[in-house]
Formats: C-alpha cells, sequence, structure tokens
C-alpha cells in the first residue's frame, strides 16, 4: 500500500421506526457512511465486508462488491457519501467491518470501519 493513501469512514446511524415491527423482532436501521480520501491520489471502493452482531450475539457475515451497487471512484481531497440499511431481531446491536479499496497502481488495500452502535433511541422527557 502506498504511503498516499489515507481514507477515513465517519458513520452515522438511524432507527427507522416506521419501517420496525417490534411485535415481530424486526428493527430495521439505517446508517449513512462517509468516506474522506484523504490522501493525494484517488482511489476505488471495489468491495465490502461487514460482522453485524444483534442485541443476543448472534452474528451475521455480510460481503459484497462495492456499495449500493457503486464502485466509486474518490479523488483527493474529496469524499463519497451512502446510506443502506440493517435489519436486527433485537432493539440494538452493532457493526463493523471494512471496505477493499486499491490505488492508482492497482494495489488493494483495507480500510477498517469502526465499530458503531445501532439502537432504539428511548424518548425522555
Amino acid at each position: 500500500m502506498s504511503e498516499m493513501a489515507r481514507v477515513c469512514i465517519q458513520v452515522q446511524s438511524l432507527y427507522v421506526e416506521s419501517q420496525s415491527s417490534p411485535d415481530e423482532e424486526r428493527y430495521v436501521f439505517a446508517y449513512t457512511i462517509t468516506i474522506r480520501n484523504l490522501g493525494r491520489s484517488s482511489v476505488q471502493l471495489r468491495g465490502r465486508y461487514w460482522l453485524i452482531t444483534n442485541g443476543n450475539g448472534r452474528e451475521t457475515e455480510v460481503q459484497g462488491e462495492g456499495v449500493v451497487g457503486e464502485q466509486p471512484h474518490i479523488a483527493p481531497g474529496s469524499e463519497f457519501q451512502y446510506t443502506s440499511g440493517a435489519i436486527l431481531e433485537t432493539p440494538m446491536g452493532t457493526m463493523q467491518g471494512h471496505y477493499v479499496m486499491i490505488d492508482e497502481e492497482g494495489e488493494e488495500f483495507f480500510v477498517d470501519i469502526p465499530v458503531f452502535r445501532l439502537a432504539v433511541q428511548t424518548h425522555i422527557h
């Protein structure tokens, strides 16, 4: 991996109440991910790996090409943002994983996606 490849990941997650049905143990979460290229050369996102853990500790692995059907090229200093979703059987859980990227030389490298929480927000008045 070249010294130039520097990618920063930011995640925001949200509980989607309108699509969830707790009675049926269906909790829908949306997450928005911003991938920033802080390096000096462009990178391309080729694939993703997720480890999703529900509140009971049950783990699900998801692997695939690209994100939201795209394999975006991200120019130096720019960013790519997308929103996707996850469905859990419990009101909380976590997600973590990595992206598979390639740099301008075609060298593959991984970018870790730090663990983030999915949780039903309780309304406190």
